[in-house]
């Protein structure tokens, strides 16, 4: 029996689905990373005796709302994996009726992410399933299995942090940590109009963390009052804490309509409106939690089996921590021979505006003697995005498409893989 989109779609869903469920979110994990005691909040000292007043002294250092380090980890997690790239709207050979009867105005089986011009045509259908795997490696060019933070002692005397003496403490957390996701997208396009094409992406996700942290408390002076345990005789100043957890469900819906605005037999151009709905949970990085909306303007030309494309617009976020950007897409794709197309493409996006996730500054010590420790290894970067995508599609029998492709990033910012892949069925009809 020849495999479909829709049973590909069902086995992907059983097994996205067969993880345990958890009551903790995944975001909460992230804090959990930093929670050494028992009372609940990120850098809280569980400490008894006269003690007790230094146990929440280093708390307001991951307590700065959305500018401070867990907040970073969180929102970047969030924001690469509800901004991966999905298919193309179509696919396949395309058609227009001349004097009643088809004549073809595409002869590959398409782009695999770049939008050509052409459209689907009246009353035809294109309908696929595809599954993508990534393992996140680097966070702005740093190593996700080694990230570093340093965090500061509240500030208790007069404005220069360093006096009272145990203001000079620091705490150093290693932190490794390891986030992946397997998504499996079903789409769908009809052609509603000979030049309009109405299209929907429903992205199922399941996203995985992991991680260890080590910590060290850095007593400036002789007196350890800050520490994981002990009394100050026998001071316990390291401590460790590892999670682990995973979550599954719809992600961030997509809506797409494009307007062929004109094709002849070498050169067509359209435009396409994208629009991402905040159907994915949050909290557990399947979604953003917020709606944005793409618009692009399309170019392609046709040299016998060669198919460039050219793909420009705008990406507009309503989320306060995501900024709109321009976004930017060149690619081809080539029939090589009857059954093969290979296709490849360039994408990328380029922030408008300052970064709207920042980082905390470095911690500056004046008393009793100036300097200066970094607040993480992570270095603080524009989130411009440049993937490069190469992949096939080889058509079977009964006119089934099958597809696969890989995409390495070219810029090291956001959080990135080292490639994901991406393999999957398409149909048109």
């Amino acid at each position: 029996m020849r495999p479909s989109p829709l049973r590909l779609a069902f086995v992907t869903c059983a097994l996205l689905y067969a993880a345990n469920a958890q009551a903790q979110t995944l975001s909460s994990l992230i804090n959990d990373l930093f929670t050494y005691g028992n009372c609940g909040e990120p850098l809280c000292l569980v400490l008894t005796g006269p003690d007790s007043i230094h146990q929440g002294h280093f708390i307001p250092a991951v307590t700065q709302g959305s500018q401070n380090v867990l907040g970073f980890l969180s929102q970047s997690i969030g924001r690469s994996t509800a901004n991966l790239p999905i298919s193309a709207t179509s696919s396949g050979a395309t058609f227009k009726i001349v004097d009643g009867l088809p004549v073809k105005t595409s002869t590959s089986a398409g782009p695999i992410f770049a939008e050509r011009s052409q459209t689907l045509g009246r009353g035809r259908f294109f309908v696929g399933a595809n599954v993508s795997g990534i393992s996140f490696t680097s966070l702005n060019g740093a190593p996700t299995g080694d990230l570093r933070f340093n965090f500061s002692h509240k500030n208790v005397g007069d404005s220069a942090l360093g006096n009272p003496s145990i203001e000079n403490d620091v705490i150093s957390t290693d932190l490794s940590l390891s986030v992946s996701q397997q998504v499996a997208t079903i789409f769908g396009t009809w052609g509603i109009l000979d030049f309009v094409d109405l299209g929907v992406a429903v992205p199922l996700v399941r996203t995985s963390i992991s991680g260890y942290n080590f910590a060290q408390i850095t007593p400036f002076g002789d007196s350890a009052v800050h520490r994981f345990a002990g009394d100050l005789a026998n001071p316990v100043l390291e401590a460790s804490k590892s999670v682990s957890g995973s979550a599954s469900g719809i992600g961030d819906v997509a809506a797409r309509l494009k307007i062929n605005l004109g094709q002849n037999e070498k050169l067509g151009a359209a435009i396409l409106a994208d629009v991402r709905l905040p159907t994915g949970k949050e909290a557990d990085f399947l979604g953003t939690g917020s709606a944005s909306i793409r618009a692009q303007g399309i170019i392609g030309a046709q040299f016998g089996n060669f198919a460039p494309h050219l793909n420009a617009g705008y990406a507009a976020r309503t989320d306060t921590l995501q900024n709109d950007a321009l976004l930017g897409t060149i690619g081809f794709d080539a029939l090589v021979a009857e059954w093969a197309t290979v296709a490849g493409d360039l994408i990328t996006e380029w922030q408008l505006g300052p970064n709207r996730i920042t980082q905390p500054g470095p911690i500056v010590f004046t008393v009793p003697f100036d300097r200066t420790y970094p607040s993480t290894s992570i270095p603080d970067k524009r989130q411009n995005v440049m993937n490069m995508a190469l992949g096939a599609k080889f058509t079977v029998r009964g006119g089934m498409v099958i597809v696969i492709n890989g995409l390495v990033p070219i810029k090291k910012s956001g959080l990135q893989p080292d490639i994901a892949w991406t393999a999957g069925l398409e149909y048109t009809f």
